[in-house]
C-alpha cells in the first residue's frame, strides 16, 4: 500500500478564526458586554431579561428570577465567565450561588466553592446533585472564573423512549473537572432525576438571590 491510499483530503475542515479575548470567528455572541438582548425572563419566555448590565458585565438583580437564551440548542461548546461577589455573604449553598441550564433543563452549578464547604455534588462546577467534579479548581471571591462547557443532548426516538443520554464535558479556569460524564435525568433539587422526551432548549442563568455576575457568553453549536 502506499501512503497516498490513506490520505483523505475531502471535506476540508473550514477555516475558524480565534482571538485571545473574544469568542472564536463562527460563536454566536450571548453577550457582547452591553446588552442583554439575547436574552428573556424565563417567567414568560418573552419579557426583558431585568439584571444589571454595568462595566461589560451584567449582574443577578435578586427576585427578578431566571433569564434565558432567546435561541434555543442541542450540542454545543458553551463559554461563560463568572464572578462571586466580593463580599462574602453566607455559607455552603447560600454563598455566591447560581447555575448555568443546559437546554433550560439540565444544571452545571455556579457557587463561591473557595473556602467555603457544601455537598460535594452541589459545589461550583459539579452536575448539581448528580456529578462531583474531578477537583475545586475556584478562585476567590471577586475574581473571574471560567467554564468552557461541551454539551451532547440526550436523543428520544419517534416514540419518546430515550436513546442516549445526556453528556457533558467541564472545563473550569482551564481544568478539566467533568470529563464526558453521563446525566441520569434532568436536575432535580428534590427525587431523582428522570427523562422526559424533549427539543432543544434555551440556555438558562439561574437567580439564587445572590449578586453572581457575568461576561464574555458565547455558543458554538455543535
Amino acid at each position: 500500500m502506499k501512503p497516498e491510499e490513506t490520505e483523505v483530503w475531502e471535506p476540508e475542515p473550514r477555516v475558524v478564526t480565534t482571538y485571545p479575548d473574544r469568542a472564536p470567528s463562527d460563536a454566536i455572541v450571548l453577550f457582547d458586554g452591553t446588552s442583554l438582548d439575547q436574552w428573556v425572563s424565563k417567567k414568560d419566555g418573552s419579557s426583558p431579561a431585568e439584571w444589571e448590565v454595568s462595566d461589560g458585565a451584567f449582574t443577578v438583580v435578586r427576585g427578578k428570577g431566571d433569564i434565558q437564551t432567546k435561541q434555543e440548542f442541542s450540542d454545543y461548546q458553551l463559554h461563560v465567565e463568572w464572578r462571586s461577589p466580593t463580599e462574602i455573604v453566607g455559607e455552603s449553598q447560600g454563598r455566591g450561588n447560581s447555575g448555568i441550564f443546559m437546554q433550560g433543563l439540565y444544571e452545571v452549578q455556579v457557587l463561591d466553592s473557595y473556602n467555603n464547604r457544601t455537598y460535594s455534588n452541589g459545589q461550583a462546577a459539579s452536575l448539581y446533585k448528580q456529578r462531583i467534579p474531578l477537583v475545586n479548581a475556584t478562585k476567590p471571591p471577586g475574581e473571574w472564573q471560567t467554564y468552557d462547557i461541551i454539551w451532547t443532548a440526550p436523543r428520544f426516538n419517534a416514540d419518546g423512549i430515550l436513546i442516549s443520554k445526556a453528556r457533558v464535558t467541564v472545563i473550569h479556569n482551564g481544568v478539566l473537572v467533568q470529563n464526558n460524564v453521563e446525566l441520569d435525568g434532568p436536575t432535580e433539587y428534590i427525587g431523582i432525576p428522570k427523562y422526559k422526551a424533549h427539543g432543544p432548549g434555551p440556555i438558562v442563568l439561574q437567580d439564587h438571590g445572590n449578586p453572581v455576575s457575568f461576561r464574555n457568553i458565547w455558543i458554538r453549536p455543535l
